[in-house]
C-alpha cells in the first residue's frame, strides 16, 4: 500500500442508451489518470467491442463462479444478461489514490452503495423521454424486442433518480462531460 490518500470511488449510472459510454470516453480522453473498470458480462460482444478492453466477455458458468466466490463488487441482470465489476482491481486502485470511475446499472449502484457507502454515485438523465428512444431504436445493434425490454427498463431506472448523490443531463456531450467531472472534484 502507497502512502497516497485513499482514492474516491465514482459511480456513474443512467438507463441504457443515455450515453454513458461516451460520456466516459470524453473523460478518459480529457483525464487519463481516471481509472475505469472493465465489467464482466454474459452478453455477446457488439461491433468493435474487444474483449479485457470494453467488457471481460465471460459465460454464464464463469460469472456464476465470481459473483459465488465474492470476486465481483456488485452483479446485476440486465436486458437478459449478467454484469459485474471485478472487486480487485477497484479496490487496489484506490488504495493508490487513483480517481476510480464504475460505469453500471442501476442495480449494481445500489450494491456498491451499500457496500461502500462512502462512493459518489452520479445519475446521467436524457434531456427528455423522446430523446432517449430515438437513441435506443437508432443504434440498430440490437432487435426490436429487446429495444422494448431496455426502454421498459429504462422507465422504472428514471423513476430512481433521487437515490443518487448528483444528476446530470446529457443535452451536449461536452458539457455534460464537464459537470461530470466538476462532480468528482478533478481540475
Amino acid at each position: 500500500m502507497s502512502d497516497r490518500p485513499a482514492g474516491r470511488l465514482h459511480v456513474l449510472s443512467g438507463p441504457s442508451g443515455v450515453g454513458k459510454g461516451s460520456l466516459v470516453a470524453v473523460v478518459r480522453r480529457r483525464h487519463p489518470d481516471v481509472w475505469l473498470s472493465v465489467s464482466a458480462t454474459t452478453r455477446a460482444p457488439r461491433p468493435g467491442e474487444v474483449d479485457g478492453v470494453h467488457y471481460h466477455f465471460v459465460d454464464q458458468a464463469e460469472f456464476d463462479r465470481l459473483a459465488a466466490t465474492g470476486a465481483l463488487l456488485e452483479h446485476a441482470s440486465y436486458a437478459g444478461a449478467s454484469y459485474g465489476t471485478p472487486r480487485g482491481p477497484v479496490l487496489e486502485r484506490l488504495a493508490d489514490g487513483v480517481p476510480a470511475l464504475l460505469e453500471i446499472e442501476l442495480q449494481g449502484a445500489r450494491q456498491v452503495k451499500r457496500a461502500m457507502p462512502e462512493a459518489h454515485l452520479v445519475f446521467l438523465t436524457p434531456p427528455s423521454w423522446e430523446e432517449l428512444v430515438r437513441r435506443l431504436t437508432g443504434r440498430g445493434t440490437e432487435d426490436p424486442e429487446r429495444v422494448q425490454r431496455r426502454l421498459a427498463l429504462a422507465r422504472e431506472e428514471l423513476a430512481a433518480e433521487g437515490f443518487f448523490d448528483t444528476t446530470i443531463v446529457n443535452d451536449d456531450l461536452e458539457a455534460a462531460a464537464d459537470r461530470l467531472v466538476a462532480s468528482m472534484g478533478i481540475t
